[in-house]
Protein backbone atom coordinates (compact mmCIF):
# COMPACT_ATOMS: atom_id res chain seq x y z
CA UNK A 1 0.00 0.00 0.00
CA UNK A 2 1.08 3.21 -0.65
CA UNK A 3 0.71 6.20 2.15
CA UNK A 4 0.92 10.19 2.04
CA UNK A 5 2.77 10.53 5.42
CA UNK A 6 3.10 14.29 6.48
CA UNK A 7 3.64 15.93 9.34
CA UNK A 8 4.66 19.25 11.16
CA UNK A 9 7.83 19.83 13.26
CA UNK A 10 6.53 18.75 16.20
CA UNK A 11 5.69 15.50 14.66
CA UNK A 12 9.56 14.94 13.09
CA UNK A 13 10.75 12.03 15.31
CA UNK A 14 7.59 10.54 15.06
CA UNK A 15 6.90 10.55 11.60
CA UNK A 16 10.38 8.91 11.81
CA UNK A 17 9.30 5.92 13.61
CA UNK A 18 6.49 5.50 11.49
CA UNK A 19 8.34 5.19 8.37
CA UNK A 20 10.47 2.82 9.59
CA UNK A 21 7.53 0.80 10.62
CA UNK A 22 5.59 1.45 7.08
CA UNK A 23 8.84 -0.14 5.49
CA UNK A 24 9.12 -3.05 7.80
CA UNK A 25 5.88 -3.81 6.86
CA UNK A 26 6.58 -3.25 2.80
CA UNK A 27 4.15 -0.05 2.57
CA UNK A 28 5.85 2.67 0.51
CA UNK A 29 4.94 6.39 1.16
CA UNK A 30 5.41 9.69 0.21
CA UNK A 31 7.31 11.85 2.78
CA UNK A 32 4.73 15.29 2.73
CA UNK A 33 6.26 16.62 5.87
CA UNK A 34 9.06 18.78 7.28
CA UNK A 35 12.38 16.54 8.54
CA UNK A 36 13.19 20.02 10.48
CA UNK A 37 12.05 20.91 13.89
CA UNK A 38 11.93 24.63 13.05
CA UNK A 39 8.47 26.11 13.98
CA UNK A 40 6.01 25.53 10.76
CA UNK A 41 2.24 25.67 9.77
CA UNK A 42 0.30 22.20 10.81
CA UNK A 43 -2.46 23.45 7.85
CA UNK A 44 -0.10 23.65 4.61
CA UNK A 45 0.90 20.08 5.35
CA UNK A 46 -2.52 18.56 7.03
CA UNK A 47 -4.31 19.90 4.13
CA UNK A 48 -1.79 19.25 1.28
CA UNK A 49 -1.91 15.42 2.46
CA UNK A 50 -5.76 15.50 2.36
CA UNK A 51 -5.50 16.54 -1.66
CA UNK A 52 -3.35 13.75 -2.60
CA UNK A 53 -5.23 11.29 -0.61
CA UNK A 54 -8.21 12.56 -2.20
CA UNK A 55 -6.42 12.57 -5.32
CA UNK A 56 -5.87 8.64 -5.26
CA UNK A 57 -2.22 9.56 -5.34
CA UNK A 58 -1.93 7.52 -2.35
CA UNK A 59 -4.31 5.14 -1.05
CA UNK A 60 -4.49 6.08 2.63
CA UNK A 61 -2.76 9.17 4.66
CA UNK A 62 -1.16 9.16 7.40
CA UNK A 63 -0.52 12.78 9.73
CA UNK A 64 1.86 13.85 12.95
CA UNK A 65 1.70 17.23 14.87
CA UNK A 66 1.84 17.78 18.44
CA UNK A 67 -1.34 16.64 19.46
CA UNK A 68 -2.97 15.26 16.19
CA UNK A 69 -6.26 18.01 16.30
CA UNK A 70 -4.51 20.76 14.32
CA UNK A 71 -3.72 18.01 11.54
CA UNK A 72 -7.47 16.53 11.43
CA UNK A 73 -8.91 19.73 11.44
CA UNK A 74 -6.88 20.95 8.71
CA UNK A 75 -7.27 17.61 6.61
CA UNK A 76 -10.98 17.69 7.02
CA UNK A 77 -11.71 20.47 5.42
CA UNK A 78 -10.61 19.03 2.26
CA UNK A 79 -14.08 17.56 0.09
CA UNK A 80 -13.27 13.85 0.31
CA UNK A 81 -10.89 13.89 3.16
CA UNK A 82 -12.35 11.90 6.03
CA UNK A 83 -9.50 12.20 9.14
CA UNK A 84 -9.81 10.35 11.98
CA UNK A 85 -7.56 11.59 15.37
CA UNK A 86 -6.37 8.39 17.21
CA UNK A 87 -4.72 8.09 20.65
CA UNK A 88 -5.50 4.18 20.49
CA UNK A 89 -6.00 1.35 18.12
CA UNK A 90 -10.04 1.13 18.82
CA UNK A 91 -10.92 4.46 17.60
CA UNK A 92 -8.60 4.04 14.23
CA UNK A 93 -10.57 0.80 13.70
CA UNK A 94 -13.86 2.35 14.17
CA UNK A 95 -12.90 5.34 11.84
CA UNK A 96 -11.68 2.89 9.48
CA UNK A 97 -14.59 0.38 10.10
CA UNK A 98 -17.69 2.74 10.55
CA UNK A 99 -16.56 5.74 8.95
CA UNK A 100 -14.33 4.80 5.79
CA UNK A 101 -11.84 7.13 7.11
CA UNK A 102 -8.89 7.89 4.26
CA UNK A 103 -6.39 9.80 6.92
CA UNK A 104 -5.12 8.56 10.37
CA UNK A 105 -3.44 11.93 12.76
CA UNK A 106 -1.80 11.23 15.36
CA UNK A 107 0.02 13.46 18.12
CA UNK A 108 3.09 13.10 18.52
CA UNK A 109 2.89 14.91 22.22
CA UNK A 110 0.40 12.13 22.86
CA UNK A 111 1.09 9.25 21.96
CA UNK A 112 4.46 6.93 22.25
CA UNK A 113 6.44 5.13 19.53
CA UNK A 114 4.76 1.62 20.60
CA UNK A 115 1.17 3.04 20.57
CA UNK A 116 1.56 5.02 17.23
CA UNK A 117 2.75 1.85 16.05
CA UNK A 118 -0.30 -0.13 17.12
CA UNK A 119 -2.69 2.52 15.78
CA UNK A 120 -1.10 2.87 12.84
CA UNK A 121 -1.29 -1.11 12.38
CA UNK A 122 -5.27 -1.02 13.28
CA UNK A 123 -5.98 1.62 10.67
CA UNK A 124 -4.17 0.07 7.78
CA UNK A 125 -5.71 -3.53 8.52
CA UNK A 126 -9.22 -2.35 9.22
CA UNK A 127 -11.58 -2.39 6.34
CA UNK A 128 -14.87 -0.40 5.61
CA UNK A 129 -17.84 -2.17 6.59
CA UNK A 130 -19.86 -0.80 4.27
CA UNK A 131 -23.31 -1.94 4.85
CA UNK A 132 -26.82 0.64 4.09
CA UNK A 133 -25.99 2.45 7.50
CA UNK A 134 -22.32 3.36 6.88
CA UNK A 135 -23.14 3.73 3.77
CA UNK A 136 -26.04 6.78 4.72
CA UNK A 137 -23.29 8.60 6.68
CA UNK A 138 -20.45 8.03 4.51
CA UNK A 139 -22.59 10.02 1.91
CA UNK A 140 -23.82 12.81 4.46
CA UNK A 141 -20.75 13.52 5.34
CA UNK A 142 -20.31 13.44 1.41
CA UNK A 143 -23.23 15.69 1.04
CA UNK A 144 -21.54 18.35 3.37
CA UNK A 145 -18.33 18.22 1.15
CA UNK A 146 -20.33 19.58 -1.29
CA UNK A 147 -22.16 22.81 1.13
CA UNK A 148 -25.07 20.63 1.55
CA UNK A 149 -27.27 21.28 4.73
CA UNK A 150 -28.55 18.36 6.35
CA UNK A 151 -31.50 18.78 7.93
CA UNK A 152 -32.71 17.15 11.23
CA UNK A 153 -35.27 14.24 11.41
Amino acid sequence: MHIILANDHAGVELKRIVAEHLESLGHTYTNLGTDSTASTDYPLYGSNAARLVVAGEGELGILICGAGVGMSISANKVPGARCVLATEPFTAHMGRAHNNANLLSMGARVVGPDMAKAIVDEFLTTQWEGGERHARRVGEIAQLDEGAELPLP
